[in-house]
Order: structure tokens, then sequence, then C-alpha cells
């Protein structure tokens, strides 16, 4: 294998790329922006890194959620705390059900380009370049929008960095208190029409709360009551961009991509001999990559070989996104085989890629049946053969956005049209996260009884 550098991936094949017409002006951004400051530090990689490798031993389970393609329009202070507390409500409840450690990582901060199924979108008779995200193109159907610009390269730097900021602050600044995130739930419970399946817990959280303060024990003792890691994550699909911020860290002479914490590769570019895997394979992070039905066991140990040689826990999550009633059939072969091989890896389940469809109304939507569905057979894959379910991975928003049909309010196809706000795929809102929490909460509980 030839030596690594982070440009190295420019001599292999590469797909899902745009076409910039101005190749000077990408050469001077990309430029720019590898004399920018970083946007994460390899010291809080090495923190995440840390924290998989419990989620690999059973130890922990990663919550893994955020958008499904970050905006420029839909930046703001409220939509990101929206998205931040919703996590957050959710990994308290899984917290508590599993009786362990919840691993934080948001698709945030930097997912704002999106691979497509065809480089041309057709509307009307009319033909144009597919919206790859608004770190390439524009939304907006018009030939000119359409065309990539660099300078969104530096614009999806600065939100992300602006973004950053604002998570560590809402991290770190006392919007990450356990009381208050129990409130949270509370609230939520007593509006929700399953209240009474989920009130038991939520009472429970709060009471353990509450005998904690009589025992004296407070954020003064116990900081991790107040505060919590959340780590950003993003497909690092642009590896122009995702080159420009790779640094070499001084302490250990490794090299980070400093975009995010964790970064995969998607469905779509996971070929062994190509530019992803060439690039994914020198950085340090702790990175994924997409596991869909296609994928055959012996192939999936030699992209497991190229991309964790040293067989590392915490290094790579395979993040499982079949569809539901497809993953029964094609998940057990690939466990087994990752199992007999000695293989350390975090698996996780997407189950949202594959269960998009459209709706009578002509949106596209998933359903929340069959997200819950696919999650629930991918917990009893993994307990018939014996293997761990270390995580969820959930396109999602803090928003009262209706793009997902079903849950306990029972949005339909005629719902969709109220609030269907996204720009990509369909998102679950914040009541349908939530909701899921609860009912994901049993689910860990037998996984983490069998540990």
């Amino acid at each position: 294998m030839k030596p690594w550098s982070p440009d190295s991936w420019r001599e292999f094949p590469i797909v899902q790329q745009p076409e910039y017409p101005d190749k000077n002006k990408l050469n001077t951004i990309e430029s720019e922006l590898n004399a920018a400051p970083p946007l994460v530090f390899a010291e809080e990689t090495r923190s995440l890194y840390k924290s998989l490798a419990d989620v690999c031993e059973g130890k922990a389970f990663l919550l893994q959620g955020g958008d499904c393609a970050e905006s420029f329009s839909d930046f703001s202070a409220t939509n990101i705390r929206d998205t931040f507390k919703t996590l957050l409500q959710m990994a308290v409840v899984l917290t508590y059900g599993g009786k362990c450690p919840v691993v934080k990582i948001a698709r945030m901060a930097g997912q704002y380009a999106k691979p497509r199924s065809s480089d041309y979108e057709t509307i009307n008779g009319v033909s144009l370049p597919s919206y790859r995200g608004d770190i390439i193109n524009s939304f907006e159907f018009t030939e000119e929008a359409r065309i990539p610009d660099p300078a969104r390269l530096m614009k999806a730097y600065h939100h992300s960095a602006s973004t950053l900021n604002l998570l560590r602050a809402f991290a770190q600044g006392g919007l990450a208190d356990l009381h208050q995130v129990s409130r949270w739930n509370m609230s939520f419970v007593a509006a929700n029409p399953l209240r009474d399946k989920f009130q038991q817990m939520a009472n429970r959280i709060q009471d353990a709360l509450e005998f904690m303060e009589v025992c004296g024990i407070d954020a003064t003792v116990a900081p991790s009551l107040k505060e919590t890691h959340l780590y950003t994550s993003h497909e690092a699909l642009l590896l122009g961009y995702e080159q420009a911020l790779t640094r070499r860290d001084h302490l250990s002479g490794d090299w980070y991509d400093c975009s995010a914490h964790f970064v995969w590769i998607g469905e779509r570019t996971r070929q062994l001999d190509h530019a992803h895997i060439e690039f994914f394979r020198g950085i340090k992070n702790p990175i994924g990559v997409k596991v869909g039905p296609g994928m055959q066991p012996d192939d999936l140990i030699k992209l497991i070989d190229a991309l964790n040689p040293e067989n590392i826990p915490g290094r790579l999550t395979l993040i499982t996104r079949m569809g539901a009633d497809v993953l029964p059939e094609k998940l057990p072969a690939l466990v087994q085989k990752v199992k007999s091989e000695g293989r350390n890896v975090v698996w996780t389940s997407d189950p949202m890629h594959g269960n998009t469809e459209k709706a009578s109304t002509g949106y596209k939507t998933r359903s929340f049946n069959n997200i819950l569905r696919e999650i629930s057979q991918f917990f009893a894959v993994h307990k018939a053969e014996g293997s761990y379910p270390g995580g969820v991975h959930l396109e999602m928003t803090g928003q009262h956005v209706t793009e997902c049909i079903g849950g306990a309010y029972g949005l339909s196809d005629e719902d969709l049209a109220q609030r269907y706000r996204t720009q990509c795929d369909p998102r679950l809102n914040a009541d349908q996260v939530l909701e899921l929490g609860f009912l994901v909460a049993d689910l860990l509980k037998d996984a983490r009884d069998r540990v």
C-alpha cells in the first residue's frame, strides 16, 4: 500500500463530486480553508474515540442525530437550540432505560452536502443539475442556482464554526442540566397521547434526581449533572473541503480531519479502490461507513480491514441502512461474519434511509412505524447473534415539522403539507424523536441485561 498523505486521495477515482466551472476560485477557497483555524481539536476527537471504544465493548450506547442536510436558510440559534434539546431529551431517556452512558453525536456543524441518485433533476420537462446541498449549490430550481459555487465552501465553514460555538455553550453553560431536561420530558409526556405508557419512566427519572438532591449530590460535586459532551459529525463527501481542514496533531504527529469529531462514508462512495476509502484510512478520527442491503460478508471484511487494519475498538462504526423487513434477511450474515473474524466494530442502526416512500399527496416521507420496526429488528438480530446493538442514527430536527407520518399524534399523508420544510429527506420531528426514545429505551434495557 502506498504511503498516505492528506491529498493522496486525488490519485484515485471519485464519485458524487460537483463539477466546478471555476477551478481557480475553487483552489483559492481551499487554500483559504487550509489556513483557517480548525473547527474541532484532536484532544476532543480522542475523547470521542475512547467513548466509542466503550460502545464497541458494550459499556455505552451511541445516539447520533440531526438534520438530513443543514441549510443556510434555516441557520439560527433557535433551530440549533431546539435540535440540541431534543437530542438531550432522548439521551436522558436512553441513559435511564439502558442504565449506561449515552454517547451523543450531532449531525450538525458540517452536514451541508448530500449525495444524489442522479446528476440531474427534471421538473415539468426541464432538467437541471441536482441540488447537492448548500455547501455546493442552491435549492432553487434555476440554472444559475444549480451551478456549483466554491464560495459556498467558506460559507459552510463559517456556519459550522458558529454552530459549534453555540453547541459548546449549550453543553457547558447550563442548558444541559439534567433537572431541566427531565422537566422538558415531563412536559412532553403530559401532552402526549401515549402519556400513560411513558409516565412511569418519566416519574422514575424525576424521582431519582430528587433523591440525589436530598443526598447532597448536585452539580457542585457532580458536574455531569449540569454539563454534557456533545460531538459533531457529517458525511465527508467533499474531499477537497475535508483535506483543507485536515491538520497534523503536534502531540502525536497523527493527521485529524478537523471539520468534525466523527465523519462517515456514505453508501454510494464506499468503493474499496476509490478516493473516499483512501482519505479515510489515513485520518485518526473515529469514522463510520454506511452499510446497505447489497453488502456481502466478505466485502464487509475487506472494508473493515481497509479502514481499521489494527482492529482498534472505537475506530470504526458500521451504520446499517437496509429498510424494515429487509434487515432481518440481510444483517445476520454480516454480523456472523464480523463476529467470527473477530473484528471490533460499533454496530448502529440508521432506520431512515431504507424506509423512504412517496405519500399519496406526492411528498417524500417516512413512516414512524417502519422506522421503529427496523430498529426493533436491528436489536432482535443482534440478540439472536450474541452481538451488541451499539446505537441509532436518526435524521431529525427539534422543529415541529410534518415530514414523517405516524407516531402518537397520527400524522397522515394529508398532514404533510402543514409544515413540510426539508430540502432533502424527511425528518422525525421533536415529538416523534422523544416518542422513539421511550420505545427504544425498552429495547436497550433488554440488550443491556444481556451484556
